[in-house]
Order: structure tokens, then sequence, then C-alpha cells
């Protein structure tokens, strides 16, 4: 018998507290084994994820109704998770400060957390709505939630740049470092997110006959779009750096919350089904 997917997104909820927990006592007592071990275990609940979305995929074909799990609103909340664990990981290849892993690993708990928790989120396994039904929806979806992952990981690097010139607490890397990470990452996200975007309109052209219709979630992804692309015009014809670039970094990721959560609990539109 397959395990239940939903039973194992418990799990991996509760892996990632206890990994940032880790990587809060490697940074505390200054310990290179814990940090290994908050690192393997990140690895461990993102294979564990990777399994648990590819059990939910199974059992989608199993009840005959069979699509990849990204088609409602408790199947973007995992693979948003997955997203920010991923892209954490390979950025680690590079940037290895345990902050980075506080952030991500705590992102990613608060957003199972509450899929896992929360009563108003349907967990259960649905059929596709006619409009889902393209091969525009993986690659749509998943451009889109790693270009997320990527701002979610500049927001918090913006957060730790504001703490760190405000207050200077050691343990929170060099302001400058700060600055050029939050950089690199919102240049990945908005790749990503333009990509998102196009792939979208191919999958709007497909579902409703046109590329682009103004659906609340369509404007605000534009919106999300344009501040972003305000932030790279800034900092490389400009020369913005420090506060300025931070504070546009955290209202993007506000912006793409609202593009994300907006259309279901405050606007109504054509992809109020996520």
């Amino acid at each position: 018998m397959i395990m239940n997917d939903t039973f194992l997104v418990s799990i991996v909820t509760f892996i990632y507290f206890f990994a940032a927990f880790l990587f809060l006592v490697s940074i505390i007592i200054h310990k290179k084994p814990v940090e290994r071990w908050a690192v393997l275990i990140t690895f461990a609940g993102l294979a564990l994820q990777t399994a648990a979305i590819i059990i939910r995929w199974i059992h989608s074909y199993q009840l005959g109704i069979g699509h990849v799990p990204l088609s409602n609103f408790y199947e973007s909340l995992v693979f948003f998770s997955w997203s920010i664990i991923f892209v954490y990981l390979i950025m680690r290849r590079r940037y290895s400060n345990n902050p980075f892993g506080i952030l991500a690993v705590f992102f990613a708990f608060l957003i199972l957390a509450y899929a896992s928790l929360s009563g108003t989120v349907n967990c259960s396994i649905q059929p596709l709505i006619p409009a889902l039904q393209s091969n525009w929806l993986i690659s749509h979806v998943i451009s889109c939630f790693l270009a997320y992952a990527c701002f979610a990981i500049a927001f918090g690097t913006s957060i730790l740049y504001l703490l760190k010139i405000k207050v200077n607490i050691s343990i929170i890397p060099d302001a400058s470092f700060l600055n050029e990470v939050t950089y690199k990452m919102i240049s990945i996200g908005f790749v990503l997110l333009t990509l998102g975007i196009i792939t979208g309109a191919a999958w709007a052209d497909r579902a409703w006959g046109r590329y682009w219709g103004w659906d609340p979630k369509e404007t605000w992804s534009l919106i999300t779009w344009l501040i972003y692309g305000a932030f790279l015009h800034t900092r490389l014809l400009h020369g913005w750096k420090g506060v300025k670039m931070s504070l546009v970094s955290i209202i993007g990721f506000i912006a793409v919350i609202f593009t994300y959560l907006g259309v279901n609990y405050v606007l109504s539109g054509l992809h109020s089904y996520l």
C-alpha cells in the first residue's frame, strides 16, 4: 500500500523546523558538526517531500484523474516550500552562511505548517478543471514558484541587511555581502518570473482564447514583475544599493504574496482555483 502523501508532508514540516533549529544552534555555538547535521536533515526533508509529491502524482493516476500535483492551493503550497529548499540548497554551493539556511528552512516550515494544519486548505486530490488541462501548466507553475522562492530568499536577505546596518548583530553577514546576494537572487528570480508570465500567456491563449485579459492574478503578476524590473533598472543604471534596494525587495515580495494569496482571499478571477 502506498503511504499517504499528506502524512509525509506533515513529517517534513517537523523536519524543516528541526533543521532551522539546528542552523540556529550552529550559529550560536559555532560548531561545524551541528551545521552539517542541519544541512543533512534539510536534504532529507527535501528528499522526503519529493517522494510525497511523486506519491501524490501516482495516487492521482490510481484515482483515474492523473495529473501533476500542481493544480490546487494545497499542492501549490507544498511545491512553494519545496522550491524554497531547492533554491537554497543550490545557492548553498556558493553561499554557505547559516543565516540563509535558517531563513529558507523556516520559510518552508511556515508554508508547510499552514498547508498541514489549516482547516481551510483542502488536501484532497481533485480532477483538473478544463482550464488546467494543458501541457503549459507544468512549465508555468514551476517557473513562477522557483521565481517566488528566489524572491523569498531575497526578502530574507533584505531583512538581514536592514538589521545589520541598524543593530550590527555580529552573527549576520556583512551588509555589502547581503546586498550582493539580494541582487543576484532577484536577478535569477526576475528571469524565471518573466518565463512564467510568457508561459502563462501561452497557457491563457489555449485555455481562454487570449494571451492577456487583465485577470487579477495576471495584473498582480505584472505589478510584481514591474517592481523587480525597477529594482534591476535602478541597480544597473543608477547604482542604487543599500537601504533603497532592500526596501524595494521587501515591497516586491509583499507583491508576490498578494499575487499568490490575494486572488484566493481578497479578489476573484479565473485563477481562484489555486
